[in-house]
């Protein structure tokens, strides 16, 4: 396999298994499973998303190629395990895409995308109970305990909605968040008085995260996207931070509070003469 041109989707799966291959394999792929790679392509769907925020295709390109490899290295533990292979992954899916898009690949037709948003939750539960997951009939068995938590409350938020339980538009959401920083503060006020009881803290400190959560649906912004492009922005004027810092012969952990907070004032307002 020298010719790269001519590799394809088989080539790829004749790839992963050489690298598995006890005897002329990789040793580092060999001895891994499915539990030290989960994390591996956690890390290669979060690297996907970088790269698409930052509109390198180049990079975009390159990244769904190691997300790929993920997938076919499952895949590939799978088969070796005598549980299923890359074709029956594909089959799966493809399957899958049939059958939840009726309007598409049947003659159903829906009146509008909400009738379709609940059209698709209920063909998913048929799927979950012909499978024989236990189901409680609650709207909400169809939130993943899979997903990330911040996406998992945006899908219990969603399910919750499609029956009507949901806020008319984000002011009264915004009330909500001004109660539950309320509470949070509280809580923080008890804290000086007496020992911090932590698990009240946390319990408030979530209150405030979900609401925050139902702020960003409701804005129609996805939660975890807001929250890349804050760490983006803190990254970003943090380094200039220590960049001035080193310009002036100053060395940040040094500063103290006020000092370093001149410094991040100064990294904003050159942000803000840059646009």
């Amino acid at each position: 396999m020298t010719d790269e041109s001519r590799y394809d989707t088989d080539a790829l799966l004749a790839i992963m298994a050489r690298l598995r291959d006890p005897q002329r394999g990789c040793p580092w792929d060999v001895r891994q499973d499915f539990d030290s790679i989960a994390r591996y392509t956690l890390e290669e769907a979060h690297e996907v998303v970088d790269a698409i925020e930052r509109r390198d295709f180049d990079d975009i390109r390159d990244e769904l190629g190691d997300l790929l490899f993920q997938v076919v290295f499952h895949a590939r533990m799978a088969e070796e395990a005598g549980h299923f292979a890359y074709a029956d992954v594909v089959q799966a899916i493809a399957g899958k895409l049939v059958r939840r898009h009726p309007h598409v690949f049947g003659d159903t037709r829906y009146r509008d995308a909400a009738e379709q948003t609940r059209a698709w939750e209920a063909i998913k539960a048929e799927e979950r109970r012909a499978r024989g997951d236990v189901l409680s009939d609650s709207v909400l068995d169809g939130a993943s305990r899979g997903h990330s938590e911040w996406q998992r409350a945006l899908k219990l938020q969603e399910l919750a909605a499609t029956v009507g339980f949901d806020w008319p538009g984000p002011g009264p959401v915004l009330d909500k968040l001004d109660e539950e920083m309320a509470e949070l503060r509280a809580e923080f006020g008890r804290a000086v008085a007496v020992p911090a009881d932590v698990a009240r803290i946390e319990d408030e400190l979530g209150d405030l995260l979900f609401v925050a959560v139902n702020l960003a649906r409701h804005a129609r912004i996805d939660p975890a996207r807001a929250l890349r492009h804050a760490n983006a922005k803190f990254e970003r004027r943090f380094r200039a931070m220590e960049r001035r810092a080193r310009e002036r012969g100053l060395d940040m952990a040094q500063l103290d509070l006020a000092a370093q907070d001149v410094l991040w004032d100064a990294v904003k307002a050159a942000e803000r003469g840059a646009h």
